[in-house]
C-alpha cells in the first residue's frame, strides 16, 4: 500500500506542475510530449492523474485535526 501511495503522489506532483506550466505559460507538457490533448497517451494520462487525485481523497483521514497525536 506504501508504494501506491508513493505513486499516486509522484503522479499528482507531475500533474501540479503540469497545471502550473498550463498557468504560467499557457503550455501543456503532457500534451507536448504525447502528442496533443487529444491523443490517446495523454487522455490516458490525464485519466491515470485523475485517479490518483482521487484516490488521493483518503488521505484527508490522515492529516485532520480531529485525530489524535500520538
Amino acid at each position: 500500500m506504501k508504494t501506491l501511495n508513493i505513486i499516486a503522489l509522484a503522479l499528482l506532483i507531475i500533474g501540479g506542475i503540469n497545471w502550473l506550466l498550463i498557468g504560467l505559460f499557457q503550455y501543456d507538457l503532457v500534451a507536448g510530449i504525447f502528442g496533443g490533448q487529444n491523443s490517446a497517451a495523454s487522455r490516458i494520462i490525464y485519466v491515470i492523474v485523475g485517479i490518483c487525485a482521487l484516490y488521493s481523497l483518503k488521505f484527508f483521514n490522515d492529516v485532520s485535526e480531529d485525530r489524535v497525536s500520538r
